[in-house]
């Protein structure tokens, strides 16, 4: 990820590292998508071959965990001295912006889009199954692993609900004390007191241990379903899923922003959802 450099300001630090994220995510998601294509053609291979395939999975699902950590270790390192930053982040899409959740993605959200994806199967392959033969990975999630994702939903929304209260109790503070008093006794209103710098310094110190706690979550939530509850090619095909949403969310927010005359990306950055042609062959 970035490499922190003391001559780089706040603002050109945040984007770059956005920026890394995100073609790593593309690279992550080429390197899924071939790992993904080799595994289900050798589907009907030795029981040897089928236990390296899935170590080898394993491997790949634990680099693309190991890539999310670094992302948010770094954000989490930057957000240190501008933590507001990353609640209203510049470098986003308009579109992204409207659906972010304390910085980021909900941690829920990762199960309805397990869910989305393992009905769309379903019914792409409704004939098949009737006959008796499964195809697809998603669509064939077993009775003990729809359980446990039902019980990781319950436990991450009542988490989710924690700390977006805590959330809402910060932002009301805002019209509390001290601000109020601060803001009704300054005399020129472009002026920031010792009183009012050291009350922000206060409450981004609060807004940092939520967005640490929000990030927290989404790791933990990811990793069960990865690790824990999906299959090795089941976790594939989710993080596949997830990417190529998260990747197209980010260039259909740019296409629009342009098109409404909001240009928040150079040209180079434009159009950056990646071409999955190469793999088809």
């Amino acid at each position: 990820m970035t490499s922190l450099n003391n001559n780089v300001s706040d603002k050109e630090a945040q984007h770059s590292c956005f920026q890394e994220w995100m073609e790593l995510q593309q690279q992550d998601l080429l390197e899924l998508l071939h790992k993904s294509d080799s595994s289900s053609s050798s589907s009907s291979s030795t029981c040897n071959t089928s236990v390296s395939s899935d170590y080898n999975l394993k491997q790949l699902i634990e680099k693309s965990i190991k890539h999310f950590q670094e992302y948010i270790d770094t954000r989490r390192h930057l957000a240190g001295s501008d933590v507001t930053a990353y609640l209203a982040p510049t470098w986003c899409t308009t579109l992204e912006s409207s659906m972010l959740w304390i910085s980021g993605c909900r941690p829920s959200s990762y199960i309805r889009l397990l869910y989305a994806m393992s009905g769309k199967e379903f019914e792409s392959h409704l004939s098949n199954y009737i006959q008796g033969n499964r195809s697809g990975q998603l669509s064939g999630l077993l009775t003990v692993q729809l359980n446990s994702v039902d019980e990781l939903q319950r436990k991450t929304i009542r988490k989710e609900d924690q700390l977006s209260n805590k959330l809402a109790s910060l932002q009301e503070e805002i019209a509390d004390q001290p601000f109020s008093i601060i803001a009704n006794e300054v005399g020129n209103l472009g002026e920031i007191c010792y009183e009012a710098e050291e009350a922000l310094d206060r409450h981004a110190k609060f807004l940092m241990n939520v967005v640490e706690e929000a990030d927290k979550l989404r790791m933990e939530t990811l990793k069960e379903m990865v690790i824990n509850i999906l299959s090795p090619l089941q976790a594939v095909d989710f993080l596949i899923a997830s990417k190529k949403l998260h990747l197209c969310v980010n260039a259909w927010g740019k296409t629009r922003d342009h098109q409404h005359g909001r240009n928040r990306e150079t040209t180079q950055e434009r159009n950056t959802c990646p071409n999955l042609s190469c793999l088809e062959n």
